[in-house]
């Protein structure tokens, strides 16, 4: 108590407001930091970080303009970044759309499921389809919900199982086209329609299964796994980020980390 006391005694007079400038000043300066950093993470590995860059030459450009009064150059940026906002929204509505639903995600109200049964039925299903070289798309669903997706396939409301997987992946069966969404512990729908990633860093390669499986872990949270029908590869995807040519065990791993 003595050390504080002796501290107090000997700060300047006017202490409580030097600490109540400079502290008001620290706390905007880290606020302004971690926006920031969320606005960065947010658009890393989209369309909207390539643009971003190029607007951030432009502006070192216009404030160089206004240091030399190069009046001309001055008078057409003005009129560029009058117009620049509206059609960056529209431009990049899909991103835009993608950031707002990741800061929507609460993890702390979020379901966790954490049966590890029907992961096991997902994995030697994907292991099955795997060995025979057959497509195959599954989404599971974790915080952010997916009953937009849902709405567009067939209801299903059935137990998790890998016979009723492989079967509706199997060709020529009316399902198999379409992704299979898991949701609560359960089948909630199959032959569901995706959004198709638009990343420019993906391979002309990638099919379209794969393209909606990251384009789904894009604008959710949600997990996504894939068989390719042309080599049998199974690949996991989540946040964007595409994990590839999973065996049996580091593909349980991964699912268990992911969704519990």
């Amino acid at each position: 108590m003595s050390f504080w006391k002796n501290l107090s005694q000997n700060m300047p007079p006017d202490w409580p407001v030097f600490l109540g400038l400079y502290g008001k000043l620290i706390v905007e300066i880290l606020g302004i930091s971690f926006m920031f950093y969320m606005i960065l993470l947010l658009i890393q590995g989209t369309r909207t970080a390539q643009i971003v860059k190029g607007l951030g030459v432009i502006v070192v450009i216009f404030f160089l303009v206004r240091k030399f009064q190069l009046e001309s150059i001055d008078w057409l940026l003005s009129k560029l970044f009058a117009f620049s906002v509206i059609a960056f929204i529209i431009i990049f509505q899909n991103d835009l759309r993608r950031a707002l639903a990741k800061l929507g995600q609460n993890p702390l109200f979020g379901r966790s499921l954490r049966s590890k049964k029907w992961i096991e039925e997902i994995v030697k299903a994907m292991v099955l389809l795997s060995k025979k070289n057959i497509g195959a798309l599954v989404v599971i669903e974790r915080n952010t919900g997916l009953k937009n997706f849902i709405e567009t396939g067939v209801s299903l409301d059935s137990k998790i199982c890998r016979e009723l997987l492989v079967t509706i992946f199997m060709s020529h069966t009316p399902l198999h086209d379409g992704a299979v969404i898991v949701r609560d512990e359960k089948f909630a729908a199959a032959l569901c329609i995706l959004p198709l990633s638009q990343s420019p860093y993906l391979s002309r390669t990638v099919g379209t299964r794969h393209r909606a499986a990251l384009g789904i872990s894009e604008e959710t949270d949600a997990v996504a796994v894939t068989v390719s029908e042309e080599t049998g590869a199974i690949s996991i995807m989540s946040s964007g980020q595409i994990t590839r040519d999973l065996d049996e065990k580091s593909l349980r791993e991964r699912l268990q980390k992911l969704v519990q």
